[in-house]
Formats: C-alpha cells, structure tokens, sequence
C-alpha cells in the first residue's frame, strides 16, 4: 500500500480544516487559524498524507534549520487520523513520512504527541514504530490533569479553604474582555515574579478568540468589583486546559486562585468533560520540576501524565 506525503500548503486550508474537524484525536489547536496566529515566528512545515487521493493524516510541524519539529508553536502534536488508524498503517505511514524528510534533506525529526488523556482509546503506536527505527526519548515532562470521569480527589486543606472563601463576597464572572486578567494580573504578575511575559500577547489573544469564541474563555473573581485572580480556559470537546492562571496579591491573602480553580473544576466535571489539564510543572533547576506548582496542582485532584519528546536521526 502506498501512500503520498504532501507538504501543506494555501489551498489546502479546506481540506486541512475539514480533517481536523472530523478527526478523533485533533483539537481546535490544529486548525489553521490557530496555528497561524504566530506564522512569522515560525517556517511551517506541515505534512498531509494521501492513500491514493484520500486523506488519510496530518502532521503540525515546523522546520528549523535541518531538522522537523512536531509544531513548536503548539502545546502539543502528534500524527492527526479520522479514526483508529490500524498500527499496520500507522508503520507504513511513518516510513513514508522519514522517506519524504530524507528525501527533502532533513537531518532530525522532533516528534511531541499529545498527551494520552486526550483519547479515550490507545494512541501509542506512532511512539512504538518511532524508538524501533532508533528514535529516542528525548524527554520527559509532568504534565498534570484532573481525571473528571472518577471520583473528585481534592485534598482536605483546599476544600477547608474553600469553604472558608464561599462566605466571602468573591464573584465569579466569565468574561469577553481579556483587559482587566491580562493588564492588572497576568503581565505584571509573571513580569514581577519570573521577568517573563504570556506566550500570548493580549492583542493574539483576542484574535484567537474571536476565531474560536466556544474554546477560549476566560474566567475572572472580583471582590468589591476589583479582579483578583484569573484563569484562561482552552476548551475542547472531550476536555479542558489552564492556559493561564494567576492571582494578585491580594488574590494569594484570600486563596483566590484555588477557589477559582475548585470552581472550574466542578463545572466542567458536571458539563460531563474528561479531563481538566493543568499543563506541565517542568523548571530549569537540579530537580526539573517546580515542587510548589506540583504539590498545589496534586493537592488540587491531578495526577501526573507524561508529556513525551522523541528524537529520530533521519537516514
């Protein structure tokens, strides 16, 4: 069986979409709008493979000098199907796509899937056929999420605060306006704290809203009609991610972030969603982790998944 290995390009974005619209084990993440938002900041190199003329997969990616990354610009990637691809097929594809890159003078091939609590079915063969062709784990990531679908398992100190917090005048309120969480809390508060800045501006974040008004929310709690903390929810159709969370400082005296947090948590369990994701923990110190961040995200209900990186030398 063969298949043909096209490199995407403008008028592919239809089909492009289309297929990521029906696709099992895509997110709106992958849609061209979304990963077009940042296209100066990187070479789009992305892939489309057709079984005769039907599209059978795509890949996200981005080309950096010699080497193919499953898209930089995204939180995760991985090779995109409509349904359960056979791992027979998930071989020959594989091969194609590495006989295409040497074909196109590539060195390395950067592989990032999604992580496995995206699925409600295996997802781990593209992983296997990669380390039999002398890919390796290159490394690993926590990467922490609340399981919706068991039993809540958020720990007694949070709940007690919580409780705690109900009686004060705390408002929560979803908002179409981005202005108060990212001028008052998000950009000061990572600039104060890390002298870093939101991998998105406020100005992109509004325009990816304004593309996918049902996927990117955004939360806000108000005392006194002052915002004091505020979550930024990526919404997909089996689950949820906290881009951003932040609290001011008077936000930390009444634990807002939590409350706020502990809210969520319950809403989308009861929307009937899978999985709220509370993203990575990793930190460039002796141990590779922040341990605050991990002990609140544990003490808030997540348990750790592994966010995996492979690297493949093409030959």
């Amino acid at each position: 069986m063969r298949y043909t290995i096209k490199k995407y390009a403008q008028e592919d974005y239809g089909v492009w979409n289309d297929f990521v619209a029906q696709s099992q084990n895509a997110t709106f993440l992958f849609h061209r709008d979304f990963m077009e938002y940042h296209k100066d900041r990187f070479e789009d190199f992305s892939l489309l493979v057709f079984e005769e003329d039907k599209l059978r997969a795509i890949l996200p990616a981005n080309k950096k000098g010699n080497s193919l990354y499953s898209h930089q610009g995204l939180t995760y990637g991985g090779l995109v199907f409509l349904s359960k691809l056979k791992a027979e097929k998930v071989e020959s594809i594989l091969d194609e796509i590495l006989y295409f890159l040497k074909e196109n003078q590539f060195e390395t091939f950067y592989y990032k899937p999604i992580p496995d609590f995206y699925f409600s079915e295996g997802n781990k063969a593209m992983d296997f056929f990669l380390m039999k062709r002398g890919a390796v784990l290159e490394r690993k990531e926590m990467n922490l999420a609340v399981n919706l679908t068991t039993p809540l398992k958020i720990s007694k100190s949070k709940m007690k605060h919580f409780r705690r917090i109900e009686n004060l005048d705390l408002d929560i309120f979803e908002e179409e306006n981005f202005d108060p969480f990212w001028e008052k809390i998000l950009e000061p508060r990572l600039l104060e704290k890390f002298n870093v800045k939101p991998v998105h501006s406020k100005e992109e974040i509004v325009f990816l809203k304004s593309k996918f008004p049902q996927n990117i929310r955004q939360y806000s709690a108000y005392r006194n009609d002052e915002i004091i903390a505020g979550i930024t929810i990526f919404e997909t159709k089996n689950g949820v991610k906290s881009q951003y969370g932040a609290t001011s400082k008077i936000g930390e005296e009444f634990r807002a972030l939590d409350f706020l947090f502990i809210n969520l948590i319950h809403k989308y369990k009861r929307k009937g969603k899978h999985f709220f994701d509370m993203g990575i923990v990793d930190e460039p110190n002796e141990s590779g982790y922040n341990i605050g961040l991990l002990k609140q995200k544990e003490e808030l209900g997540c348990s750790v998944y592994n966010q995996d990186f492979y690297k493949i030398e093409i030959k």
